[in-house]
């Protein structure tokens, strides 16, 4: 019985997996209201009925590849933040990776111009704020714990600068050129940085 079960939740959390998978490519290519559920299901080789199964409709699968589109720019991020290096270097290696992520096709449609229409403005902003705004108020924790940096009010400038690079990304996604703004943006902000940067001989050693 243990084992059917088992193989009973692997094969629901597979057809969830294509689902969502076939879900991010269409809402990619086609958007969201281009793309239809009999689409998404026929990609995915499986039935209307699992998809319903599954999700409540098509918001609900939007969502769930919002999730999967932002959740792995998270993890990239995640594991650079915790990794080895200086705190600095490693803010600097975030931000880089943040602005690639920024000129990827499927996180610019899906997080960045569909995400605030199809879930709302509130919806998307606390979405956001879940994947995107710990990781900025931790890495400038640790800039300041490092004494790399003024011991600023941390949540206001962790805001401050999760504002501006939230802009950041509206930018490079409606750029004509992204990789040229995506370069200004990377010395925009790390001219912010080090606007805050305590000169090196007041730094800890």
């Amino acid at each position: 019985m243990v084992t059917l079960r088992s193989r009973r939740a692997d094969y629901s959390e597979s057809t969830r997996s294509a689902l969502v998978d076939s879900a991010v490519e269409l809402f990619t290519k086609r958007g969201y209201a281009g793309t239809s559920l009999d689409e998404v299901a026929k990609r995915a080789r499986v039935t209307k009925g699992a998809l319903y199964h599954h999700f409540s409709g098509k918001q609900a699968l939007f969502e769930a590849a919002f999730d999967a589109v932002e959740g792995e720019v998270f993890d990239r991020l995640t594991k650079i933040m915790q990794g080895p290096g200086a705190p600095w270097e490693r803010a600097l290696d975030g931000l880089r990776t943040f602005i690639k992520s920024c000129l990827d096709p499927a996180y610019q449609r899906i997080a960045i111009h569909e995400g605030p229409v199809v879930m709302g403005w509130e919806r998307w902003r606390e979405a956001e704020d879940h994947f995107s705004f710990g990781l900025v108020r931790t890495s400038l924790e640790d800039l300041v714990a490092a004494g790399e940096v003024d011991d600023v009010p941390v949540e206001i400038t962790a805001r401050l600068l999760f504002g501006a690079l939230s802009s950041a990304a509206t930018v490079i996604a409606g750029a004509e050129d992204q990789k040229k703004v995506g370069a200004e943006v990377e010395a925009v902000i790390i001219q912010l940085l080090n606007r805050i940067r305590r000169p090196s001989g007041d730094r800890a050693t």
